[in-house]
């Protein structure tokens, strides 16, 4: 193949692409030049990813409900903080295939499905390495399932997230921008601040009540006013009904043995 047979590849690709971008701007991103006509959450901004932030993390809950009891059989609460329905790897994994792959609104479905799968199952890979490197634990194991990535990430989950960014990308964002922006400036504006520092407090209370359930099992008493806080009402018993799966690498290889053994 000659260079100049791949020069003029590139030049189709580039030309295609910036044809699926003016057609991916017309389908939904109207371009308002006044700045007061715009409306809330206008575009790809702060308040937009916010907004879409909470509700893939409200829904990731909802899923995770639906898979226990549709595919495991039975009802179990799943969620990724101790103050909501949230988990907020579905929220950042929205936002990130927003970020990434928005553009690509009309581009073919496969492009848009292998895509949302790379990056999607790089997502949950980096989600829960830094899980265990900040609080020493982790809330999924795969390495059990074929072709895992030291037990973070698997083939099929990605598929599952490949799915999962094409019909994000293709059909709900766009709904879900065009709701987002209907909502009243002034009120959206002060809702999207309090709802900010409502989810900060119960991202810091997470990790401590999280922290600090380690630290109950070594019998280490609580050093601060918040870890007491949370000896108290994160108790034990509460944070194993809302995190039925946390645990480290040795506890979910001991369950795995213990399966086998059974099994």
């Amino acid at each position: 193949m000659s260079e100049m047979t791949i020069s003029r590849g590139f030049e189709k690709f580039r030309e295609h692409h910036k044809l699926v971008m003016e057609r991916n701007k017309e389908a939904y991103e109207k371009t308002i030049e006044n700045k007061d006509d715009r409306p809330f959450a206008y575009g790809v901004c702060f308040s937009k990813l916010f907004w879409l932030f909470m509700i893939g993390s409200f829904f990731g809950t909802v899923m995770e409900t639906f898979w226990a009891l549709m595919v495991e059989g039975h009802f179990e609460v799943r969620v990724g903080m101790v103050t909501g329905p949230f988990i907020p790897v579905y929220g950042g994994g929205a936002v990130l295939m927003t970020l990434c792959l928005y553009k690509l609104y009309k581009y073919n479905g496969i492009i848009i499905f292998l895509f949302s799968a790379i990056i999607g199952g790089a997502f949950e890979f980096f989600c829960s390495y830094f899980q265990e490197m900040i609080l020493g634990t982790i809330s999924w194991d795969y390495s059990d399932t074929p072709f895992n990535i030291d037990g973070r990430t698997n083939l099929a989950f990605a598929l599952v997230w490949g799915a999962l960014g094409f019909l994000w990308i293709r059909y709900v964002y766009p709904s879900i921008s065009r709701l987002i922006e209907k909502i009243p400036k002034k009120p959206g504006k002060k809702l999207t601040v309090i709802l900010f520092v409502l989810m900060a407090i119960g991202g810091v209370l997470t990790n401590v009540a999280i922290e600090r359930k380690s630290k109950r099992a070594e019998n280490i008493p609580p050093q601060t006013v918040l870890g007491e806080f949370c000896d108290n009402v994160f108790t034990d018993e509460y944070m194993d009904f809302v995190f039925p799966h946390l645990g480290t690498k040795e506890t979910f290889a001991e369950e795995r043995k213990q399966k086998e053994q059974q099994g």
